[in-house]
């Protein structure tokens, strides 16, 4: 609010809105902003949300005016079209294109590395083992075994998360070159042969062929049924989760295990994922909590907020909008524009962006 308020722009927030990640209105007021209802928020120029927003919040919009959200337009076709019908200019904070100048813009890096780091924590409380190994005058406990699936942020960060609560991790990721960061955090890279790279352009694992991941089931089924907790972060823009975990590999894993499914937004990596629910087959505990960087609310609202303020700073100027569409992170990141779906989407892949 300070920076926006110092440059000459007239901020307004919601009422309440900060409740959920302990701010309250009255620290908004005092970095200089209006506190106002939902109504008077959605009549800005710039208006700047966290969730996507709803058919009826898009037609509180002023004509012309621009949003800035997380909008996942692959999928979400009639806020998009209505978004255009409005003639408001939209920007997809999970469209940013993954460049070195807009690092400090990419949300999905951020909140991905939450999810990953929460994954692990949630795991290690629902499991009915420690996960380090201990020497008790009892006799020594072994430690917990963990499997990552996707060596993305997500991934990098649970695989950081559980060495550090002590559990032997392996990882997979199709993508030989990440093998070198899975190990300088103490994980062993299961290299699992495809026939070709999983390399895709960009830095990002490239979508597998059905066959591929028929393949990359079958020999990853007996990682699974070793493991006490599998966490797995396979995601492709626009498109269903790919399934890596079968039912049959489910109830192959020991009861009490755990599956973590970070990709439950999109109908999981799990055959048997519940997106939004918790439930157990075999005595296996299935998770798939949705949203989980919104469980470390403070933080994943700090970042976002900073990923937010980089994004304004390229789109204003003098406190005014200067949009540049000859921008390469402006032209990957506006969906719509004069009434116009202007997004050219981008193929990406398996285990989020790169690292």
């Amino acid at each position: 609010m300070k920076k926006l308020v110092a440059s000459g722009v007239a901020v307004v927030v919601e009422q309440g809105a900060g409740e959920g990640s302990f701010a309250s209105d009255d620290q908004y007021r005092e970095a200089g902003a209006t506190i106002a209802d939902a109504d008077a928020a959605l009549g800005a120029d710039i208006v700047v949300k966290v969730a996507k927003p709803t058919l009826e919040e898009i037609a509180k919009l002023p004509p012309g005016a621009m949003l800035i959200t997380t909008l996942q337009p692959l999928t979400n076709h009639d806020l998009v079209r209505a978004l255009a019908e409005r003639k408001a200019t939209s920007l997809s904070m999970d469209a940013i294109p993954r460049v070195t100048r807009a690092q400090p813009m990419d949300s999905l890096s951020s909140q991905s590395n939450i999810a990953g780091y929460k994954a692990v924590l949630n795991a290690a409380a629902a499991l009915p083992k420690f996960f380090p190994m201990l020497t008790t005058a009892a006799g020594t406990v072994t430690p917990a075994r963990v499997f990552v699936i996707g060596a993305g942020v997500a991934g990098l960060q649970a695989i950081a998360t559980a060495r550090r609560l002590g559990a032997v991790v392996e990882a997979f990721d199709t993508r030989p070159v990440v093998k070198e960061q899975v190990q300088s955090l103490g994980a062993k890279f299961i290299e699992i042969e495809l026939g070709q790279s999983g390399e895709g352009s960009g830095g990002y694992a490239r979508e597998l062929t059905p066959e591929e991941q028929q393949k990359q089931r079958e020999l990853m089924a007996e990682r699974v049924a070793a493991a006490d907790v599998v966490i797995t972060t396979a995601l492709v823009p626009g498109r269903r989760a790919p399934v890596l975990i079968t039912a049959d590999a489910v109830r192959s894993m020991r009861p009490g295990s755990v599956v973590i499914d970070l990709a439950a937004e999109m109908g999981g990596n799990c055959e048997l994922t519940k997106p939004g629910e918790v439930n157990v087959v075999n005595g296996v505990r299935i998770d798939g909590t949705l949203n989980l960087a919104s469980s470390v609310a403070a933080h994943a609202s700090q970042l976002y907020s900073r990923n937010v303020s980089a994004l304004l700073g390229l789109v204003l100027k003098d406190g005014n909008i200067d949009l540049d569409m000859n921008d390469e992170i402006t032209k990957g990141t506006v969906i719509t524009h004069d009434g116009d779906v202007v997004h050219a989407p981008t193929t990406s892949a398996m285990g989020g962006p790169k690292a």
